[in-house]
């Protein structure tokens, strides 16, 4: 009888350490951010994104999110050659490399900040 009592308590902390885990999971999805610890130059949305999408390279993010923001112009995602010109910026960062040229500047046709 001891036994069976023992491994009900058992199962009982285990299922509580479930539902922390689920609060924690609960929390990531409302605030991504704090699920992980960013670099403190890292501090919008775009620039994380950036970094999280280039090999997690603090000093790459920067310069590209700095590109784009020299770059870009008013309303630039619904004009093609606007569109062109923060390409190129892009580019130019990423040492002409057209793959990830275009992955990027489609993260960053869809981060409000830029």
């Amino acid at each position: 009888m001891d036994a069976l009592i023992a491994q009900r308590k058992k199962q009982a902390l285990d299922y509580q350490k479930y539902l922390d885990r689920i609060v924690d999971l609960a929390k990531n999805v409302v605030n991504p951010a704090s699920g992980e610890s960013y670099p403190k130059e890292l501090n919008t949305p775009g620039k994380r994104a950036l970094y999280d999408n280039l090999g997690k390279d603090e000093v790459l993010a920067l310069t590209v999110d700095r590109s784009i923001r020299a770059s870009r112009q008013d309303d630039w995602r619904n004009n093609q050659f606007k569109i062109k010109r923060v390409r190129l910026a892009i580019k130019a960062v990423l040492n002409n490399d057209d793959g990830l040229t275009t992955r990027t500047l489609e993260l960053v046709k869809n981060q409000n900040e830029y």
